[in-house]
């Protein structure tokens, strides 16, 4: 049987929101509930450097953070690919500028 505690667990992680890459739409997506907000971009002919041109929060998520967690999740996944990111987008020229730990990948 499951106790309280992993089922708390369980229960924090399903409810954890996750970035993922939706190369098909050129976008970042972050689900939360019915609402996705997303980060959309282009990508150079070696698929090395990532254009942020629009970040876009659902009215019912603004407020919340989302955007903030949807681009802590674009870094990770840029990171992990080993591209640097040209912010286009106000917000994510803004946020990047006030996440210094992530200006080695900004260009």
């Amino acid at each position: 049987a499951i106790g309280a505690k992993e089922k708390s667990l369980k229960r924090k992680i399903m409810s954890t929101p996750i970035v993922i890459d939706n190369p098909k739409l050129q976008r970042f997506e972050l689900a939360v509930g019915h609402n996705v907000a997303i980060a959309s971009y282009t990508l150079d002919q070696d698929n090395k450097i990532v254009s942020i041109t629009q970040v876009v929060t659902p009215e019912a998520l603004r407020g919340q953070g989302i955007a903030g967690k949807l681009m802590e999740g674009v870094v990770q996944i840029v990171r992990a690919r080993e591209q640097k990111i040209i912010p286009i987008c106000p917000y994510a020229v803004s946020w990047l500028k006030k996440h210094k730990e992530h200006q080695d990948l900004v260009l």
